[in-house]
């Protein structure tokens, strides 16, 4: 009987923890990084911070041949992985790791929604920035609760992807001229576009969401000179529905192992 290929697994939070059970279930044995001398794959944390996870050590002491897997790999990550001699591949760049990580980004995002706010969604004009993978996600569920969503997005195709599911699409450029008819806005958008002219043309007291990687795309400074309240609410995949997002990362490298496997 041929032995099972063993996947390290580093780190301890509840998303890798998650993860390492997947792995388990498709047939992989499943160790924690003391193991990783013997390792034939291993999966890294999301994001990987080599200031955090002591990787040259780690890939240093990896057997020649291992593959490593990490999520938002920095020059410094590579580097570490080109001098041990280890492949490093980022299962963060794949499209359908972003389509399952906007799930749990939507859900947490309306729970923000509903914790910070005195009225229902139901009713509410309800002002999204961006219609990527996590707009498009939350876009939908916010219709789904009854409110109405007013999708702010530079491409036509996008807004056009946006009536097409019931929402109502407006030019990013329009944005200062529609922000006086809103009191909440979620951001998706990496880039400054909630600026201290739109911010100021929006209601008073008004609540911003800021889903966008760091920095965000919000003047949070200049909300709070306005009284805006503006919530920077960054990864919350692994705040609030860790299991799910590690479910979501061990499939997405099952994937990768499989069509490495299929292109050799």
């Amino acid at each position: 009987m041929e032995a099972k290929k063993l996947f390290v697994v580093v780190g301890t939070d509840a998303r890798q923890a998650a993860a390492g059970r997947v792995l388990e279930r498709a047939g992989y044995a499943v160790g924690g990084a003391e193991q990783v001398a013997l390792a034939d794959y291993i999966l890294l944390p999301l994001p990987l911070d080599a200031a955090r996870t002591p990787l040259a050590e780690l890939l240093r002491a990896a057997k020649p041949g291992a593959v490593a897997l990490g999520g938002r790999l920095s020059v410094q990550a590579k580097t570490i992985a080109q001098e041990a001699g280890v492949e490093l591949v980022d299962y963060f760049a794949r499209p359908e790791l972003t389509v399952y990580n906007a799930i749990p980004t939507a859900e947490g995002c309306i729970g923000i929604l509903l914790a910070e706010r005195t009225r229902t969604l139901w009713g509410t004009n309800l002002l999204l920035l961006g219609f990527g993978p996590v707009g498009q996600a939350l876009g939908a569920r916010l219709a789904a609760l009854g409110a109405n969503v007013t999708v702010c997005a530079r491409r036509a195709e996008q807004r056009a992807l946006a009536e097409s599911l019931g929402l109502r699409g407006a030019e990013l450029a329009r944005l200062a001229a529609l922000a006086p008819a809103f009191d909440t806005v979620v951001n998706t958008i990496p880039a400054p576009v909630l600026t201290e002219p739109v911010l100021a043309a929006l209601r008073p007291g008004s609540l911003i969401v800021d889903l966008a990687s760091k920095p965000g795309g919000t003047d949070f400074a200049a909300a709070q000179r306005l009284g805006c309240k503006a919530i920077h609410a960054l990864s919350l995949p692994a705040a609030c529905a860790p299991d799910t997002a590690g479910e979501a990362v061990a499939r997405t490298v099952l994937t990768i192992l499989r069509e490495r496997e299929e292109h050799t």
